[in-house]
């Protein structure tokens, strides 16, 4: 789907100063539940949002959300006041965005009778499946998300052929990707035959982390499933399933810094 275009007289770097009154454009966006706030900097960037009818492209923007009028590709922008926050055992062959241009299947697509504008928080690849969090409480996201905070997600990895001592340690140690090293991870092992089942518990969130770690080790994944993200964990999940948060849970998760 092609995105929606709007035309403005001006660009602008924003209503009010840095460091002057208001709150951050990116800030304001996530509370609408526009967008986590790193998606909401790119689509800043990307030249997709207005103040006041005009086009705003830098970062830490403030806007004084009483007088400012916002609008992301064309469409007005409102805080919510409600929260919402949904569990969901993803499929494989799902995309974790909200729209592709591709036309691919999005998580969103399983999210029937959800009536808010929701967001996934992190992602799955389309191989993959397991638990994911879907909200439009962006400064929960931002917080689950930023790599400062390092929460924990543990995923069960079934990997081609017996993964030897040496190959744990080093994931235990972290190795390196990309040119840099890894965090230290967690990893047990599960079981062992032809092939080996793995439980991992990552600090991280590097793109396919796990499939080139093991990869790297001359171990390619087989199957990939998350089964915790920090607190939250529901076994009974059944892929495609979702079902909303507890207080219980959505507090815990606020009590991570």
């Amino acid at each position: 789907m092609r995105r929606p275009r709007t035309r403005a007289s001006a660009r602008t770097t924003g209503t009010t100063p840095e460091e002057g009154p208001g709150v951050r454009l990116q800030k304001f966006m996530a509370s609408a539940g526009v967008a986590s706030r790193r998606e909401a900097e790119r689509l800043i960037q990307a030249g997709r949002v207005e103040v006041n009818s005009r086009v705003v492209t830098t970062l830490g923007t403030r806007i004084d959300p009483w007088r400012d009028r916002v609008r992301v590709d064309g469409r007005a922008v409102q805080e919510s006041g409600r929260r919402v926050y949904y569990l969901l055992h993803k499929p494989r062959g799902f995309i974790t965005t909200a729209s592709d241009p591709e036309g691919r299947p999005t998580v969103l697509d399983l999210l029937q009778g959800v009536r808010e504008r929701i967001f996934p928080v992190g992602r799955l690849d389309w191989n993959s499946e397991g638990l994911l969090l879907l909200t439009h409480d962006g400064d929960l996201a931002y917080r689950l998300t930023h790599p400062a905070n390092h929460v924990p997600k543990t995923y069960r990895v079934k990997v081609k052929g017996l993964v030897g001592p040496a190959s744990l340690e080093a994931i235990r140690r972290g190795l390196f990707l990309d040119g840099r090293r890894s965090l230290p991870a967690e990893v047990r092992r599960i079981s062992s035959q032809s092939n080996s089942w793995l439980e991992v518990t990552l600090y991280e969130g590097q793109k396919n982390q796990i499939r080139r770690t093991f990869e790297r080790l001359g171990h390619p994944v087989l199957k990939l499933r998350r089964i915790a993200i920090g607190p939250l964990t529901d076994r009974t999940l059944r892929p495609g399933e979702f079902r909303g948060l507890t207080e219980e849970e959505v507090r815990r998760l606020k009590e991570r810094r």
